[in-house]
């Protein structure tokens, strides 16, 4: 069921979404070569108490993973498409970086992703990540009153199709607000006009999932998902709110 929010409940998204845009934009700064990736986890979390927050992800098990998360930030390097866990590996030039983070604060749940360059990296990479960022963007135009998911999927599937890439098809963005993930479902395709109509109250998290050799997956044991043929994916994600006036980005 999906589960619309209030005004003021939307007020406070967006208070907490602004707080987990900071955080993020900090814990970037610290994506150096020579950095391990549980630094910037103990960074993430660390800035989420100073702000009387709460790690959306800590200990958190979506119903469609093996197991819990045991850290606040997903750091998920290269390969690695999401739910990367943080450890002792030691960023390199030329690695790009997810970061994704979920923050509870106030009692609602704001989720934000970026791709970070590690000092010089490839053109494709660079292609890759700036392909992904705009999908976003573009999937948010879309998401309007009186527009579908299917047309919100659909302008992902079409722009990074159109720029050499694939979309990852089996991760979906979703609701966000009361939980970390809610219904509905926000598949990186679909079918103009079709699927669930966008209302206002509606509260989503949008992350196009790009990869640049195809859209099959593996989840890893430790709960992690990786490209199937190892090539590289980025991964960039809002949390919108559909508003009267148009999509509102609560995570900036």
């Amino acid at each position: 069921m999906i589960k619309l929010k209030t005004e003021e409940e939307i007020k406070i998204l967006k208070e907490g979404g602004r707080i987990l845009s900071m955080i993020l934009d900090e814990v970037a700064k610290k994506v150096k070569s020579g950095v391990a990736t549980k630094e910037l986890d103990w960074l993430a979390e660390n800035y989420i108490l100073k702000y009387n927050g709460e790690p959306a992800f800590k200990n958190y098990q979506p119903e469609f993973s093996l197991k819990s998360f045991p850290a606040s930030l997903c750091v998920s390097v290269n390969n690695v498409i999401v739910h990367g866990i943080p450890d002792n590996y030691l960023l390199r030039n030329g690695d790009i970086v997810k970061l994704d983070l979920g923050l509870k604060y106030k009692g609602l749940f704001t989720d934000k992703a970026i791709t970070v360059g590690v000092g010089k990296i490839s053109s494709l990479a660079k292609k890759l990540i700036i392909t992904t960022k705009k999908a976003l963007l573009l999937a948010i135009k879309t998401a309007r009153i009186g527009a579908t998911l299917g047309d919100v999927g659909y302008i992902i599937q079409q722009y990074v199709r159109s720029q050499g890439f694939y979309e990852i098809r089996a991760l979906t963005g979703h609701g966000v607000g009361y939980k970390p993930h809610e219904e509905p479902d926000v598949l990186n395709f679909g079918t103009p006009d079709k699927g669930i109509k966008l209302k206002r109250g509606m509260v989503i998290a949008i992350e196009p999932m790009v990869a640049v050799d195809s859209s099959d997956v593996i989840e890893m044991p430790d709960g992690s998902f990786v490209t199937k043929e190892g090539g590289l994916a980025a991964h960039f994600e809002h949390t919108v709110a559909i508003t009267d006036r148009g999509p509102l980005i609560l995570t900036k």
